[in-house]
């Protein structure tokens, strides 16, 4: 091998030729990142802190102007849900009852305690259901878990075999232990069979998981610290391991699987690595820039509680790939001879059955050239169908009845929609400034107004400024009808100045906020990462296709989870879909869709340089990556698809919506249309004006001297 084969082209080269040189020390760096980040998270511990304020919305204006009046529904409050079969006047149980909520008064966090006895209206006309409400000294993110905890513990011991006691609210919510899934357990695993099946080697096959669970390991330990001066939100960490995980094995397959293409081709194991992260190297760049750029464009929606997660799972990315870049050439270079011998002994036994490399993918793209239109118009229509559920998406947050049924908060809830209706789980804070007689007035009006089963006399402020009445809804908090209220009272029942708010009020606002601004953020992240596109392929065509068939596959995961989630098929309890689920989901998407579709028209465009045919590039693209790319897609599938494990219903809904949008992306979009639409685009798919090409900067993403095509692939 000459001087010239063993010389770095590239930045990236330059780097895996450091990283494998000094395999050793790069990989002590990681282990000792690794090992640092751990020590030091585990030594501060986390500060998640969830931050839904929305300012200038009804709901946030309500709240401020609670706070501002010292109103005790400033504060959350835990409702302590009780039912006595025997009737809850029953001497026994009003004395158990009664001094177990006297030992909640001198506990932290507690401003308040209010029994059923106080209210006539805390006790249902049966007699047998009740609740008191424990005011909280701040809103429920704000107040220690552990706090709510004891409140609820304390709370439970009057429990007896006449009287059953359950603690209901945002709070208790907030406060309940998860059960641990095994998600990332069999996302793991399910990972491993396929790398193993694809390599034939589980050494081969252990390096992407390697170098994806340091790259993991190391940003969960980093925010982890970072949420002690930066508001992060508790559900952070399981969406950086839903994404680090994928994405972690993804890059580094991409890369790997370029190295092995390079030892097929006759290429040494220090020169292969050097190609591969030449070449390999620098579609992950650019594919996890694509991933950078849609999630920091959720920093436009201006929404407190997404801003951290994106720059949470931003981060996560950007490790994943320096990992790719940095730790899987020094493993490379620890391993690179054994995994030469597998590669080169797998290949001779393909070679001795008479197997032709790439011969199905090779038949599959000749056979959608031949018949672009039907394929394409199929397709599209496909998809099209499977997004048309996605226009009647409802959006939303979910609250205790979709918990599971062996809860507490669950138990409460079903409790008090037994005995005082469904709206009693979502009560209205309609808010005003005023004497009682205003507070009356308004009663009045919004008892008189359709969907509303009760609303109870004006509260008034300490300082006797502001009035609260509670508005209770013939619907549950998550139906259409309890949303369509909440607009209601506000624009044709309530005066000039009176609010409504509440967490059922607060959901239907973040609802709207998000609907609302989402087309800026759609903007944004398309406008950014086609112009990515443009710079790099010199093409006008290609971004614009990019960035409709990404939009085509993140319409139709939207689709498949309203179906599920909110429709309710295979079983699941209908509901909305989490309001901040959609942009999560496209901003990731939009980022992962991008990385097959540069590693796809990456191999394309190297073709078309070298030979100018249009259809001989698509159809040799296309048989050199189809096989990488579907395993790519299967690993992230299943590592997606196994948070559906979760008890979380958010996270089996980000799970079901990115493997579903990974699963058409991979096989229907990248191996069906992209073919069938390059095919019609022909030569113009690599149109570039002349002005604009003289105006754009150069970047390539292969080297100009491509490799030799290998015997076999195996």
């Amino acid at each position: 091998m000459n001087a010239k084969d063993e010389t770095p082209r590239g930045v990236f080269a330059r780097l895996a030729s450091w990283s494998h040189r000094h395999r050793w020390a790069a990989l002590g760096i990681w282990v000792l990142v690794v090992v640092a980040v751990s020590a030091g998270s585990g030594a501060v511990g986390s500060d998640y802190r969830n931050d839904f304020t929305l300012p200038g919305t009804q709901s946030q204006r309500a709240t401020d102007l609670l706070t501002r009046h010292g109103a005790m529904q400033a504060g959350d409050s835990v409702q302590i849900v009780v039912k006595a079969p025997g009737g809850l006047r029953a001497p026994e149980v009003q004395r158990d009852l009664r001094a177990a909520l006297d030992r909640v008064k001198g506990l932290p966090s507690v401003v308040a305690v209010r029994t059923p006895y106080e209210d006539a209206a805390a006790i249902s006309r049966d007699g047998t259901i009740g609740y008191g409400t424990v005011t909280l000294s701040g809103k429920s993110e704000a107040v220690p878990k552990e706090d709510v905890r004891r409140i609820i513990d304390t709370a439970r011991t009057a429990e007896s075999g006449a009287l059953q006691v359950e603690a209901g609210g945002d709070a208790a919510r907030g406060a309940q232990e998860s059960e641990g899934g095994a998600a990332e357990g069999a996302g793991m695993l399910a990972a491993l069979v396929i790398l193993v099946l694809l390599f034939g080697s589980l050494i081969a096959a252990a390096l992407p998981l390697v170098t994806a669970l340091f790259a993991v390991g190391s940003a969960m330990g980093l925010i982890v610290l970072a949420s002690r001066v930066a508001t992060v939100a508790d559900f952070t960490p399981p969406i950086m391991m839903l994404v680090g995980l994928g994405v972690g094995v993804d890059y580094a397959l991409l890369v790997f699987y370029r190295y092995r293409y390079e030892l097929l081709a006759g290429a040494e194991p220090r020169e292969a690595t050097l190609r591969a992260l030449d070449s390999a190297g620098r579609t992950v760049f650019i594919a996890a820039c694509t991933v950078i750029i849609a999630l920091l464009g959720l920093v436009a929606l201006g929404l407190g509680s997404l801003q951290g997660v994106a720059l949470a799972v931003a981060l996560t990315v950007l490790v994943t790939m320096l990992a790719s870049l940095t730790l899987l050439p020094a493993l490379l270079g620890v391993f690179g001879e054994r995994i030469r011998r597998q590669v080169l002994k797998r290949d001779a036994k393909a070679r001795a059955r008479g197997k032709e490399p790439g011969a199905g993918w090779r038949r599959l793209a000749t056979a959608v050239q031949r018949r672009p239109v039907p394929v394409l118009l199929v397709s599209v229509f496909a998809l099209l169908a499977l997004s048309a559920p996605a226009l009647g998406m409802r959006l939303g947050f979910a609250d205790a009845g979709n918990d599971p049924a062996s809860q507490t908060t669950r138990k409460a809830y079903d409790l008090l929609a037994e005995g005082f209706g469904p709206g009693f789980n979502g009560p209205l804070i309609v808010v005003g400034e005023g004497d009682a007689a205003a507070g009356r007035r308004v009663q009045a009006a919004v008892s008189g107004a359709d969907g509303v089963a009760a609303a109870t006399p004006p509260i008034p402020s300490r300082d006797g400024g502001l009035f609260t009445v509670l508005v209770f809804p013939e619907t549950a908090p998550q139906d259409e009808g309890t949303a369509d209220l909440v607009h209601t009272l506000r624009s044709d029942v309530l005066p000039e100045g009176v609010l409504v708010g509440g967490s059922t009020a607060a959901t239907q606002d973040f609802a709207d906020t998000v609907s609302g601004r989402l087309p800026l953020f759609v903007a944004i992240v398309v406008g950014l990462s086609a112009l990515l596109l443009l710079v790099v392929f010199r093409s006008v065509l290609i971004p614009i296709k990019a960035a409709l068939l990404n939009l085509l596959s993140i319409a139709a995961a939207l689709g498949a989870i309203t179906l599920v989630f909110q429709e309710g098929w295979f079983g699941v309890p209908p509901g909305p879909i989490e309001a901040f689920i959609p942009v999560m989901i496209f901003a990731i998407v939009f980022g992962l869709s991008m990385d097959y579709e540069v590693f796809l028209l990456a191999r394309i465009h190297e073709e078309w340089t070298r030979t100018k045919d249009p259809v001989g590039a698509v159809r040799e693209g296309l048989t050199a990556t189809g096989q990488v790319i579907t395993a790519a897609g299967a690993i992230m599938i299943v590592v997606f698809a196994a948070f559906v494990l979760s008890p979380s219903r958010m996270l089996q809904q980000f799970g079901l919506g990115l493997a579903v949008a990974i699963l058409l992306d991979a096989v229907v979009i990248r191996c069906l249309i992209v073919p069938a639409v390059l095919r019609l685009f022909g030569r113009r798919a690599w149109w570039l004006p002349a002005p604009l090409a003289r105006w754009l900067p150069e970047v390539s993403l292969e080297r100009p001297e491509t490799p030799r095509e290998p015997a076999r692939t195996g």
